[in-house]
């Protein structure tokens, strides 16, 4: 199978136009890893073409983030997705997805973007959202996959297909993790030896909290900030227990799924990783 390379709008509307069927779209800032790769082979499974778009949305990355040095690794992303059996890959410039520069409108992330990572990145999902709704209008999929390690944007994202009408379905991926469970990220490649090692207090953390699920949130997040704790190079900006809705910390007297999420920096890189949890005793069999 050929994968077919655009980078310009008039390229992705003809191409876009000759994929038959069901279209699917993973969306991408390059630097694919196997997360990736296993969001591309869950959409060609489930719809008749496969679209990859890759860019490196500038409207999402605060002064002082890792923009300018974020992997760029077109020709390796490429070959991932013929491996993958991708049908088209649009890759634009910042110039053709803002031909006016800084978009004057955006979509805004309301409350449910102004906690947890919209908190410490203000701004931040706003980015997110209105390049999202950008390429759902010039793609035009109608099945969307995002990895459920980003849970805060899966959920952001959903909302938005919801409440402005868009008539597409938003699937969720489960994680995708490394042998050694450290959750994958294109992030990844920052990481020094120390820091990888420290790293791995993240997925620990989360899942010594998982084990105590059945005795409730205050044992969940107590064994989960022991771990935290011993590992003095992660320097966590926030372990929380939380609604998977409201994205709101959950009381103690919780039954049902939540949310374990964490975010620390280790050496010089930003991580994120999270679990869905069933909190308290759960039904027999």
């Amino acid at each position: 199978m050929t994968t077919q390379l655009v980078h310009t709008r008039e390229e992705l509307r003809d191409a876009r136009a000759a994929l038959p069927g069901r279209v699917a779209v993973v969306m991408t800032m390059g630097a694919l890893h196997p997360g990736h790769a296993q969001l591309i082979a869950q959409a060609r499974q489930e719809a008749d073409s496969v679209v990859v778009t890759i860019f490196l949305n500038p409207l999402q990355f605060a002064a002082g983030e890792d923009l300018s040095r974020y992997p760029r690794t077109l020709n390796a992303d490429l070959e991932i997705c013929r491996e993958q059996g991708v049908d088209l890959v649009f890759a634009p410039t910042p110039d053709v997805m803002y031909p006016d520069g800084e978009p004057g409108i955006r979509v805004s992330a309301g409350t449910l973007g102004s906690v947890l990572e919209g908190a410490l990145r203000p701004g931040h999902f706003d980015g997110v959202l209105t390049v999202v709704a950008k390429l759902f209008h010039l793609v035009r999929p109608d099945l969307a996959y995002f990895g459920q390690k980003d849970a805060q944007q899966l959920l952001l994202i959903r909302r938005m297909a919801t409440d402005l009408d868009f008539p597409i379905e938003v699937i969720a991926v489960p994680t995708v993790r490394e042998a050694d469970d450290l959750a994958m990220s294109s992030r990844n490649v920052y990481l020094t030896l120390t820091d990888r090692e420290a790293a791995l207090s993240l997925s620990q953390a989360l899942r010594a909290g998982e084990a105590q699920a059945v005795r409730g949130p205050a044992a969940i997040r107590r064994a989960a900030r022991d771990v935290l704790v011993r590992e003095p190079l992660a320097q966590v900006d926030y372990l929380v227990l939380v609604d998977p809705v409201r994205l709101e910390e959950v009381p103690e007297w919780y039954h049902g799924t939540a949310i374990l999420a964490v975010a620390a920096k280790v050496g010089t890189t930003r991580l994120i990783d999270n679990l869905p949890i069933t909190v308290g005793p759960t039904a027999p069999a």
